[in-house]
């Protein structure tokens, strides 16, 4: 359609501390401030439309609008905050825990600077700190959270949502409508460790558009996993039309860490301190499968964490996945930085030589690639872009590896 263009979006980054050194999401890198992410969004990965999601920290408030004042970023038209070449999407985490349940993360994004400053007001009464990231709402459930992130003009979207840890269907319940009204859901963030496929063999999410992000809390991470939108332009208003499919705006494509390499894929047994192998001895239990065990089958113990291929397993209604019409293509892909012999100072190259990182897991051609990094390395991006690679499974925190291409 005349005036939509393809642009990469990654809806799901951190801010580590502020420029002057306050904190805001804890566990991430101090080098993760605002300015940083849209720099390597745009610069270095080719991502124009970025998600941060730790926008309602009056902390963060602060320092746009002083970018505001002084003309170094600007408002955009249909939502957003323009800094140099990237769009940044005002955005929430936040954790609900409910009666018979985890704890589960909530993403929610609004279309300016005032509508998230009222959200801010709304929900500094129901958290401990305001100022930082991913806080536990206290006295209120998902629904009431979600009823008013509408009000606001809203979106919401269930976020990372098979992970064992803060991940509604990894650890609060089996279905989202358990915790949530279905038709104010506007997409659901697959996460590490699975993919459409996999998302695919429950029924209930047919509905709903796919979402692949990377929950970055390092600048290294920003585009680990993203989208690519078919838009008019970088806005909140033109991702929220590309979600709904209006207009010819939708959803092209998600890229994504390949399933096996994520830190949750397979079981993982806290007392062997090993992952649980897919096909072991399931246990007494009548719900266990192989891919769902409930005992260790080395040493017994019940202290396992699910993995997102073992609870998939047990909330699928299909045995194979089924995708709605116009379910975008998931594209797994392998990042610099997990590919055998790309340190820093070759990353640094092939980003400096050969393009964006997009560009080079996806585009870049062979021989190009031999001329940067030598012919071993090229030869691994692209095996890896034809998947032509074999994994050790990640478990229990720590993420998969790459082993030898397959022959």
């Amino acid at each position: 359609m005349s005036g939509l263009q393809p642009i990469f979006a990654d809806l799901h980054v951190h801010i580590g501390r502020t420029e002057s050194g306050r904190p805001v999401k804890i566990s991430a890198s101090r080098d993760l401030t605002l300015k940083n992410i849209a720099r390597e969004a745009s610069e270095r990965k080719g991502i124009r439309l970025v998600g941060v999601i730790d926008c309602h920290s009056p902390a963060v408030q602060d320092e746009i609008g002083r970018g505001l004042l002084s003309g170094e970023m600007e408002e955009v038209p249909g939502g957003g905050i323009r800094f140099r070449d990237t769009v940044i999407l005002l955005g929430t985490e936040m954790e609900v825990k409910e009666e018979g349940g985890g704890p589960f993360h909530l993403l929610g994004f609004l279309p300016d600077l005032a509508a998230m400053k009222d959200w801010t007001a709304w929900l500094s009464g129901r958290v401990t700190n305001i100022e930082l990231s991913s806080q536990r709402l206290k006295g209120t459930t998902a629904a009431e959270l979600q009823a008013e992130l509408a009000a606001r003009g809203g979106l919401l979207i269930p976020a990372h949502v098979f992970t064992p840890h803060r991940g509604l269907l990894g650890c609060a319940a089996d279905r989202l409508s358990d915790r949530l009204d279905p038709d104010g859901i506007a997409a659901v963030e697959l996460g590490l460790s699975a993919d459409s496929d996999m998302a695919g063999r429950l029924s209930e999410l047919d509905r709903y558009p796919f979402l692949s992000n990377s929950d970055a809390h390092s600048v290294s991470m920003i585009g680990r996993e993203c989208n690519e939108l078919l838009l008019a332009n970088p806005s909140f208003a033109e991702f929220a039309m590309a979600l709904r499919g209006e207009g010819g705006r939708r959803i092209i494509a998600n890229y994504g860490l390949h399933p096996q390499l994520g830190k949750y894929h397979t079981t993982f047994c806290l007392s062997c301190q090993k992952p649980v192998k897919p096909g072991a001895e399931a246990g007494p239990s009548p719900d266990a499968t192989p891919e769902a065990p409930e005992t260790c089958p080395a040493c017994g113990s019940r202290k396992l964490v699910r993995g997102v291929a073992g609870r998939i397993e047990m909330l699928a209604d299909r045995t194979a996945p089924k995708h709605p019409e116009g379910r975008p293509p998931y594209r797994p892909q392998v990042p610099l930085h997990f590919i055998p012999g790309v340190g820093r100072k070759i990353r640094e190259k092939l980003l400096a030589e050969a393009g964006t990182e997009m560009e080079i897991l996806h585009k870049v051609p062979q021989d190009r690639l031999e001329a940067v990094a030598g012919p071993r390395i090229a030869a691994a991006i692209i095996a890896a872009r034809k998947g032509n690679i074999a994994f050790e499974a990640g478990s229990g925190g720590k993420y998969g590896k790459l082993l030898a291409p397959s022959r």
